[in-house]
């Protein structure tokens, strides 16, 4: 979701001064994939808000894109319910957020592009810094983005849910598309 922020921003870099984009949590998905020995688990989250600011002449950016942590599921009751209790806590980190602060690269004022948006991921209450690689298409008035990243929840301090008997990936594979309007 982040990505899709900074993604949004570089697109308002093309129009000149400061830049809003606003993200739409109706045209924004969230998936998520996550490999395990025996199979692969999908599922999705729910984009909470979003709103980007973002300085084509600097490149700087600010703003923030929220996840609500609680929307996370894999259409299997019992695992999410783990996800939720021990793994996300998501009854005490409610939210996953992206910062942008900074943008690097070229938003064309029509047609596509791609970027890297920099910042901060925060998951589990603690901030990494993060860089993802986003792809802007800019349609009448609209950015749409979509970007795709690994995140290392594991070597962040989420526990491992691996048993004896079921070993999963360290990491877990986001794609994102997005939609935001520009302000």
């Amino acid at each position: 979701m982040r990505h899709l922020a900074i993604a949004l921003m570089a697109a308002a870099c093309a129009f000149g001064a400061e830049t809003v984009l606003t993200f739409d949590p109706q045209k924004t998905s969230i998936h998520w994939t996550l490999g395990t020995v025996l199979h692969t688990v999908h599922g999705t989250f729910q984009l909470k808000s979003g709103t980007i600011h973002f300085d084509p002449s600097s490149g700087q950016a600010s703003g923030s894109l929220v996840v609500n942590a609680a929307s996370g599921e894999s259409g299997n009751e019992s695992r999410d319910k783990k996800m939720h209790q021990s793994i996300l806590e998501s009854g005490r980190f409610a939210e996953v957020v992206f910062t942008p602060d900074k943008v690097i690269g070229a938003v064309a004022t029509e047609g596509k592009s791609t970027i890297q948006v920099y910042g901060n991921f925060v998951l589990h209450g603690s901030a990494h810094e993060f860089t993802m690689p986003v792809e802007v298409e800019m349609k009448g008035g609209q950015a749409i983005t979509s970007t795709h990243f690994s995140v290392p929840f594991i070597k962040w301090g989420l526990k491992n849910p691996s048993t004896f008997m079921l070993r999963v990936n360290d990491s877990v594979d986001v794609e994102i598309q997005a939609t935001a309007r520009l302000n």
